[in-house]
């Protein structure tokens, strides 16, 4: 079977838009406005291409504790995968939005999660699809039948009493996705109380990516995880879960395979502290 890299190029899906084992979802969002990114779907898209909702779609509603963006509900979102026509292990999906993959890693790190590892990123997201002048639409596709049935691999993920009892272990790294302000405390635009998780270091999600969305080379990759080439365990997290994939993107990338998710991240951390 045609095995599907983590990232795919502009020019290599436009020549798979014909293809029946191809599923495309649009992933646009803002955090400031949950209606946006369907909006701007709504304008125009790829071709073929489906929408997921980060709020909505990719995560599950918000209760006093779990995080701005809890994990979605597992049965839901395999029938959400199943009706745009994904079978487990067997099609080929590729995932944008234009913001150097925040939303876009989110969706490829649940499919891996739960079992599909036949997923990718577009690089350049769909900035660089509509500069480039590939197939647009603004045609909603019809529901397909597929066949979904989640395996999750359940040791991927950490929550919030995991995080506070490994962080402590010399053998495991911390990784906070945030930017540095958010990191070091200084501002704190969302969540209640600013600051990170104790013992945490400081890798900001943007760094995988240019400014105009593209990934950054193999090398660099790696060279952004170097610190954590002796670690035995490393967890990533973020404000709720989201941004913290790429990062994760990033680690698979570069090498370095079993990293684990604290989907809750500082936002579940310090729902406890207030």
């Amino acid at each position: 079977m045609f095995k599907l890299d983590s990232v795919v190029s502009g020019q290599w899906l436009a020549g798979q838009l014909t293809h029946s084992n191809l599923v495309i979802v649009d992933c646009r969002f803002r955090l400031g406005n949950p209606d946006w990114g369907y909006e701007q779907y709504l304008t125009r898209h790829i071709q073929g291409a489906y929408y997921l909702n980060l709020d909505s779609d990719l995560s599950s509603p918000v209760t006093q504790h779990g995080g701005r963006h809890p994990l979605p509900d597992l049965s839901l979102f395999a029938e959400k995968l199943a009706g745009m026509g994904i079978t487990l292990g067997e099609t080929l999906v590729v995932a944008y939005d234009d913001l150097r993959l925040a939303f876009a890693a989110r969706f490829w790190w649940l499919l891996r999660y739960l079992g599909h590892e036949q997923v990718a990123v577009l690089d350049g997201g769909w900035t660089a699809w509509e500069n480039q002048g590939y197939p647009t639409s603004n045609v909603i596709p019809e529901a397909k039948l597929g066949q979904f049935v989640p395996q999750p691999c359940h040791d991927w993920i950490v929550d919030m009493e995991g995080v506070k009892h490994r962080k402590i272990q010399p053998q495991t790294r911390l990784i906070d996705s945030r930017d540095g302000d958010r990191y070091r405390g200084e501002i704190e635009p969302i969540d209640p109380i600013a600051g990170h998780i104790p013992g945490a270091i400081n890798s900001p999600w943007k760094q995988v990516t240019d400014e105009q969305g593209y990934i950054l080379p193999v090398t660099a990759q790696q060279g952004l995880w170097e610190t954590c080439s002796t670690a035995e365990e490393i967890i990533v997290y973020c404000g709720s879960g989201v941004t913290a994939c790429v990062n994760l993107l990033s680690m698979e990338l570069a090498g370095i395979h079993g990293a684990k998710l604290y989907p809750g991240g500082w936002s579940d951390w310090c729902s406890y502290l207030v």
